[in-house]
């Protein structure tokens, strides 16, 4: 079977310091490299971006644009794109080696499939330590399995590969979502054609302090989480437009499922702005346990029950220090029953 050409679209905006990492995790693809286009959007970089990428010559395809926003790059890097997929990297993240081949073989195994998505492991680069990247397996048609989707979460950019064809009805995305237009695709390609989860790590996903959505809650300026907030706002409700303009409701239970998602998103990034009263916390807090009943084990349960009812009596801003103390007895509970444990174990004579 012929290897399908694939497009890897890069779009950055001032990180030159990590491009060369993502680029060259790209040519170290266990994947015929005439099969592969290096396709990279700069949504107009002040730093050395341009001169880091230069030294690849005709090897990548550079596109420079005024500054934009995500939507805008990700736009102009689909209309620019060879490949019959097109699998999407930020550019302070890295390819695992076996990537390519292994979304190239999913594609080709399945013709209807519009989207495949993975694993991706963590890399927190201060300290060099890594750990999986929260995920939830969800493949099949959303059509003919909707209850399947209903703790469908879509997943980061790097993790995230499209048949060009499928993911054609949502483009252009609209413009005015200048961060997270790649969560626009995620949540909604599955309306539109069969995805698969591989449950493989295929990607990494770099942990620097500057990441655009991923910082210490503790340092952002209040600037800082204002745009976060409006950015996802304005997300979500483009992405509410096209549901309702496609007919799709609340009727239909992926959709109130992504709206719940959604509803605490907006809800958790609203808290750190204007913090909320004891009982507007519970209620959130008990509305995001019940989303993930499913996915918890029995102690976990407890453990979210527990915190739930907490925060009625310790209120949002206390909250963080309930769980530390929470978490401080729950390893000491572990650690004595350990010794317990280990003191009952009779000794080899």
């Amino acid at each position: 079977m012929t290897a399908p050409f694939i497009t890897v679209l890069i779009t950055t905006y001032n990180y030159g310091r990590f491009v060369e990492q993502a680029i060259d995790s790209v040519f170290s693809q266990d994947y015929p490299l005439d099969k592969i286009q290096i396709l990279i959007v700069d949504d107009g970089s002040t730093d050395d971006t341009f001169e880091r990428v230069k030294k690849y010559g005709c090897r990548i395809d550079y596109l420079y644009k005024p500054n934009g926003g995500q939507a805008s790059a990700l736009n102009l890097g689909f209309a620019n794109a060879r490949g019959e997929i097109v699998a999407l990297l930020d550019a302070d993240d890295l390819f695992e080696s076996l990537k390519l081949a292994r979304i190239a073989d999913a594609f080709q195994q399945d013709p209807a499939l519009g989207m495949v998505y993975h694993r991706t492991r963590e890399w927190r680069v201060e300290t060099n330590q890594y750990r999986e990247y929260e995920f939830i397996a969800i493949s099949g048609d959303l059509h003919k399995e909707p209850d399947r989707f209903a703790l469908y979460t879509p997943q980061v950019t790097t993790c995230v590969c499209f048949r060009r064809t499928s993911v054609s009805p949502l483009l252009p995305i609209p413009e005015n979502i200048r961060m997270n237009a790649d969560c626009y695709l995620v949540a909604l390609i599955p309306f539109l054609s069969p995805v698969l989860a591989l449950d493989e790590f295929l990607s990494v996903y770099r942990i620097h302090g500057k990441n655009s959505f991923y910082l210490d809650e503790k340092q952002i300026p209040q600037e800082v989480r204002k745009n976060r907030l409006l950015t996802w706002q304005t997300a979500i409700e483009e992405m509410r437009k096209w549901l309702a303009a496609h007919g799709y409701t609340q009727d239909l239970r992926p959709v109130r499922s992504l709206s719940i998602q959604w509803d605490i998103l907006i809800d958790r990034e609203a808290f750190a702005l204007n913090p909320p009263g004891r009982v507007r916390y519970f209620r959130h807090l008990l509305k995001s346990c019940r989303y993930r009943l499913p996915l918890m084990t029995w102690r976990l349960v407890l453990i979210n029950y527990l915190d739930t009812f907490a925060a009625l009596a310790v209120g949002y801003q206390n909250f963080p220090r309930w769980e530390k103390r929470r978490e401080d007895l729950t390893r000491w509970v572990r650690t004595l029953m350990g010794k317990n444990s280990s003191s009952r174990t009779p000794r080899q004579k």
